[in-house]
Parts: C-alpha cells; sequence; structure tokens
C-alpha cells in the first residue's frame, strides 16, 4: 500500500501524522510513505529526521480579515493543486490523509478530485480554516473530539481520537525522576508550557518556587529554552532548587510523562491526547493567542468531564496555581478520581482506528483508471 500523509505549521499537525506513520510500519513494514508539506514549515526538518520520503509545494494561509495577500493565497493554493497533481500522478498512493494546517489545503483538494480516497484529521475541539473547506471533498473526517462534529457532514465523521495518544502508551521507563535529581517515589508533578515556554506561566511558577520547594511533592518545571537562564537565575537567588527541577526542555517527554502523576500546561491536541491516553489529571491554561481560542474550548472538554482544572492565563499567580496543586497532589481521592475521569476520554487505539478507517476506504473504492 502506498500513502501520502500531508500536514504542517506546527507539531499539532505533524506528530500525529508521524505516530500514525510509525503505528502502521510496525504493523505493514511494506507500506510506502511519502510526506507533503512546505520547506519552510517545521515539517521539513522534523520529516527529514524521520528518513520519510518528502515533496514541498509552496502554500501559505489565508488572512482573518480582508487582505490583498488573500489574492495571491488564492494563486498560491491553485498553483499547489497543479504541483500535487504531479506528486500524486507520480507516486500513485491509495489514500491520501491530511493531519491539518494550510499545507494540506491543496494537496487533498488534488487528491479528493483525482478520485483518491481521502481523509482529514482534525484535532482541536474548533477546526481550522483548511479543514473547514476540505471536509466538502474528501470522503471522511476523523475527529478527536465529539464536540467538533458539528462543523462537519455528518456522514462523514468518525471518531478516532489522536494518534500521538498511541506512542505514550507502554513508554514507561525506569529511573527517570532520579535522572532529574527526584526521588522515585514521590508524588510529581510537570509543569510546562510549550515547547518554547510560556512567559505568563514563567512568571508565576518562579513566585511560588519557595512554597513548591516545601512541598510533600516534587515538580519538574520545563521553562523553554528562551527563558532558561533567566530562570534559574531567580530560582539560585531564592534558593528554591530543593524538590524542583528546573529545565529548558525535555527531549524524551513521552517517557517523562508516564512517570508523572498530574499535568500543568497548555490544552493543544497532542498534549491533551497524551494526558487521556495515561489517565493523567491536569491543570490547563489555555493559550489565548491560538486561531478560534480553540484551546479553552479543548480544555473545556476535560473539565466538563472532571478531568482537569483550568486556570485563564490573565487570572493566573503563583499562590493560584501552588493552590490547584495541593488539591490534586495532596489529596488522593480526587487525583483517583480525577485520572479515571481523564482514563475515560483517551482513546490510546487511535491509530490503529485512523489506520482501519483508511483500509475500509481503499477496499471499497475500485481501482482507478491511469
Amino acid at each position: 500500500m502506498k500513502i501520502v500523509v500531508s500536514g504542517g505549521g506546527t507539531g499539532g499537525h505533524i506528530y500525529p501524522a508521524l505516530a500514525l506513520i510509525r503505528t502502521i510500519k510496525k504493523q505493514y513494514p511494506n507500506t510506502e510513505f511519502l510526506y507533503i508539506g512546505t520547506e519552510k514549515g517545521l515539517e521539513a526538518n522534523i520529516i527529514g529526521r524521520e528518513n520519510i520520503p518528502f515533496e514541498a509545494i509552496n502554500i501559505t494561509g489565508f488572512k482573518r480579515s480582508l487582505s490583498f495577500e488573500n489574492v495571491k493565497t488564492i494563486f498560491r493554493f491553485l498553483k499547489g493543486v497543479r504541483d500535487s497533481k504531479k506528486i500524486l500522478k507520480k507516486f500513485k498512493p491509495d489514500a491520501v490523509i491530511g493531519t491539518g494546517g494550510y499545507v494540506c489545503g491543496p494537496v487533498v483538494y488534488a487528491a479528493a478530485k483525482a478520485n483518491i480516497p481521502t481523509i482529514i484529521h482534525e484535532q482541536n475541539s474548533v477546526p481550522g480554516l483548511t479543514n473547514k473547506f476540505l471536509s466538502r471533498y474528501v470522503d471522511k473526517v476523523a475527529i478527536c473530539f465529539q464536540q467538533v462534529e458539528e462543523f462537519f457532514p455528518k456522514e462523514k465523521v468518525v471518531l478516532t481520537g489522536n494518534p500521538r495518544a498511541s506512542e505514550v502508551i507502554g513508554s514507561k521507563s525506569k529511573g527517570i525522576l532520579e535522572s532529574f535529581g527526584l526521588k522515585e517515589n514521590v508524588s510529581t508533578a510537570l509543569i510546562v508550557g510549550g515547547s518554547r515556554g510560556a512567559k505568563p506561566i514563567n512568571e508565576a511558577v518562579i513566585k511560588s518556587l519557595s512554597q513548591l520547594s516545601s512541598k510533600p511533592y516534587q515538580v519538574i518545571y520545563v521553562t523553554g529554552e528562551a527563558h532558561f537562564n533567566d530562570v534559574k537565575k531567580e530560582a539560585e537567588l531564592l534558593g528554591a532548587n530543593h524538590q524542583v527541577a528546573i529545565l529548558p526542555f525535555i527531549h524524551n517527554m513521552q517517557e517523562v510523562i508516564t512517570s508523572i502523576d498530574v499535568v500543568v500546561g497548555r490544552a493543544g491536541a497532542t498534549s491533551l491526547a497524551e494526558i487521556t491516553a495515561l489517565g493523567l489529571p491536569s491543570i490547563l491554561i489555555p493559550s489565548p493567542y491560538v486561531t478560534n481560542n480553540h484551546q479553552v474550548k479543548n480544555a473545556e472538554a476535560l473539565v466538563e468531564n472532571g478531568a482537569a482544572m483550568m486556570l485563564a492565563e490573565n487570572d493566573l499567580t503563583g499562590q493560584r496555581l501552588v493552590e490547584s496543586l495541593d488539591s490534586i497532589l495532596l489529596d488522593d481521592v480526587k487525583r483517583e478520581l480525577m485520572g479515571e475521569a481523564s482514563r475515560k476520554l483517551g482513546m490510546p487505539d487511535a491509530s490503529e482506528k485512523l489506520f482501519a478507517l483508511i483500509l475500509n476506504l481503499v477496499k471499497g473504492r475500485p481501482k482507478r483508471k491511469e
């Protein structure tokens, strides 16, 4: 089987695609993949490191306000469709899946028009413009949050979950906490503001370091590389390194997240997929800088089911952060109830479900004429 995957712009679109590819390769090693992205996007470097064949097209996203740049984008889209058709004709895929980002637009549209089985995967509870557009042409729309179903043609929607969830199951390793200078048998919180860090979260954590250093639980605190030196200096001045491991970035996050008891961080779709797959309680601080405020909607899906607490960035203080951590880590019953609620929302077999959807489409579609 030959599959084209397209997705880019953010890790939230790329890493689920990679998780799906890895799952399929593990079960069906002879499957051939081609990834279509942009040269300037994160996907070019990430996919290159994975030794997956990669083709690039030139495309940009639409502005949400009236802009002459949108006229240029239309022409880039049309050229992107032509370029995608050439790539698809050469590769001859059995199916094409788009995992989000504007690069999917011309790729998946070209595939649908060529009668190639097509799927888009929407990770968030509020869809992006590209997936809204593509939903009219594709065969199936795979979703992670039930709430997003209303934005798409009902007969096309299938709840699969996020493939990234499949990768954290079974990733637990011994000695992870000890490698950070922490104890293995102590309740542990992971505080992270995304790969680049988040200044408001860092400010709140800095103000709470003295309190956190005297708690019966411990903390792994990821600052983001840009903020690390400043945060480290503040921590040293406060003398607040006891029971708090401060790191700029974590490369083995899949292993780390299986070793902790509660997560504090943003409400990106990929993070929530990992959290719920593992049945972890969380304190979510949605980013206010994302399209359609979709992280708030993502977080609400967990909060409404008792799996998470939510703190608005504007209301975040060191004291509120500590109180929230105390309410979970010092209350075993609450922590267990939240964890169970989180687990019920998890879909650890997402990759398998998505691949089954691809197989059904391919089997049900007559071979197209060349």
